[in-house]
């Protein structure tokens, strides 16, 4: 169980925390700086068992600007306090708003939410940290720009920060996370740089052009703990005259391997051109309903009962979520071509129709919403599967060769290992790019069983070991495992993460920024000893 003791940075007394607040407070405002519990519950894993977590925040600040976490950083470095930088802390199938490192004091964007600038000419905008996927829809609709935004399935978390951590988004510009370009970043020590074009002052290409003169330090910036942004350009795309939201059914379990191939040779030839969501039936069942509509049973969901729910709710035993955009004769065209290669293969169905723009707000399907950059919270529901209100999940989502043969060896990795324990099976694909695809595996447990958390995490470390094995590293890790999944990158004795450490030594060695991100421990903490264990 939880200790009652007050949450506070290895090495640090609760009197340095206190000066190191108080001297926060005086800087940048007092109403900034909290330590309210209530305040404090909101930076926790949501789905650990209620009263057991470890993972907690001492401490709570709220810049307005940038300057305000400048100011934030050097007195941090001052006073040796870790900072964990949350944009919306809405990422909770990777363990939310906490902190790796208990003590942590949080800098929370929620009042950094400006969308700064929208350029239809040139098709982007620029956002502070604090701007969800909702905020950023709704400026352009008030705007009146003739623009779309690439979004994520559920549009309370931030644009920014899901960017940061390599979070996918659908439509053709988020094809290998392609969206951002230009950030703005307070560097460890309280100095500011922008990347790329952005090193030169009033260069009109910062948003534009991802590079500058040099090595390129964008992609430094994401999932690390080298700097914090505070700025970030976002590509958008120009509305098309039609979009067609399109849906596969596969009923045939079998076939997957197929439907697999079939799709990476229509996105290596653009005739799809975004990012389809492959579900299986339970995934997409814990978006409509929960399980305990179906069996309430021990251990993991027979295969009777998932053949009932895709028979009686029309899922098939996968469903494919993708569409088309552009000019009408184009869309129709590619619709024929890439109907041609599914219906090859056995039990495929495939259903869609067109629309126009002036149609898209009022779909009345989330997933045909979100496609289109239109933001919803519908999908949330997923949360509720086992448990209801009180449900959670814990993702593991390796990265794959989108070929037949890695996804019937990901599938079968994914159902034995949920089969041993006794869990069900939510299984998903989600392709980064025509080459490579996540296998996310959503482990779905009931917070008020300590048995089924225990269990679902359980599963989900060891699935990280036994897919580092065949060679199958995660794109996100949960802060649980974050240090396992880190190890399994071992290459020549683990270079990357020394070479990833040299550069956390050399940018802060007091090692204040996101301690444990990625893996990624500064000298100060693996002095002490972290990570702690794996």
């Amino acid at each position: 169980m939880m200790t009652t003791e007050r949450p506070t940075p290895p090495g640090v007394t609760e009197e340095q925390l206190d000066l190191a607040l108080q001297a926060f407070a005086d800087a940048i405002g007092a109403e900034k700086v909290t330590t309210d519990p209530e305040v404090l519950a909101e930076f926790k894993d949501p789905y650990q068992v209620p009263g057991t977590a470890t993972n907690l925040a001492s401490a709570v600040v709220s810049p307005r600007s940038t300057e305000d976490v400048q100011v934030i950083v050097k007195l941090a470095n001052k006073h040796r306090i870790p900072l964990w930088p949350i944009g919306r802390g809405k990422n909770n199938g990777y363990g939310g708003a906490a902190p790796q490192l208990r003590g942590t004091v949080m800098i929370s964007f929620k009042a950094m939410n400006k969308v700064l600038e929208i350029n239809e000419e040139l098709g982007y905008a620029m956002l502070e940290p604090g701007v969800n996927w909702i905020d950023l829809h709704a400026a352009i609709k008030e705007g009146g720009h003739d623009l779309v935004a690439s979004i994520v399935d559920v549009g309370w978390g931030g644009v920014v920060s899901n960017t940061l951590d390599h979070g996918l988004t659908y439509m053709p510009y988020s094809i290998d996370q392609a969206s951002h370009c230009g950030f703005e970043v307070v560097l460890p020590n309280g100095d500011l740089i922008r990347t790329g074009s952005g090193a030169m002052d009033n260069n009109p290409t910062w948003p534009l052009y991802k590079r500058g003169l040099g090595p390129t330090s964008t992609e430094m910036f994401m999932q690390s703990n080298f700097g914090i942004v505070t700025k970030m350009g976002y590509w958008l795309m120009p509305k098309p005259e039609v979009y067609m939201p399109l849906w596969l059914k596969l009923w045939d379990d079998s076939q997957l391997p197929s439907v697999i191939d079939a799709l990476r040779e229509l996105m290596l030839a653009r005739v799809i051109d975004m990012r389809p969501q492959l579900s299986n039936t339970l995934i997409m069942a814990s978006m409509l309903t929960t399980r305990a509509e179906w069996y309430d049973g021990p251990g993991q969901m027979p295969d009777e009962i998932i053949q009932k729910i895709a028979e009686e709710m029309g899922l098939g035993r996968w469903m494919m979520r993708f569409a088309l955009y552009g000019d009408e004769t184009v869309v129709d065209h590619n619709y024929a071509r890439l109907r041609a290669r599914f219906l090859e293969i056995p039990t495929v169905e495939i259903i869609g129709a067109k629309y126009g723009a002036d149609e898209w707000e009022t779909l009345p399907n989330p997933h045909e919403q979100i496609m289109i950059g239109v933001p919803n919270l519908d999908l949330y529901k997923m949360a509720a599967w086992s448990g209801g209100d009180e449900g959670g999940h814990v993702d593991f989502s390796p990265v794959i060769p989108l070929t037949s043969r890695h996804a019937a060896e990901a599938q079968k990795l994914m159902e034995d290992m949920c089969a041993e324990a006794g869990i069900d099976y939510l299984g998903g694909l989600l392709p980064i790019n025509a080459r490579s695809t996540t296998f996310i595996n959503v482990i779905p447990f009931d917070t008020k069983n300590p048995e089924q958390v225990d269990r679902a995490y359980a599963a989900a470390k060891k699935m990280v070991a036994r897919a580092g094995k065949m060679g199958y590293g995660e794109y996100r890790a949960h802060l649980s495992f974050m240090d396992l999944a880190a190890e399994q990158f071992g290459f020549n004795d683990h270079a990357q993460r020394r070479f990833n450490e040299q550069i956390k030594d050399s940018l802060d060695p007091n090692g204040i920024i996101a301690p444990g991100k990625s893996g990624i421990w500064g000298s100060r903490f693996r002095a002490e000893g972290y990570p702690k264990q794996l």
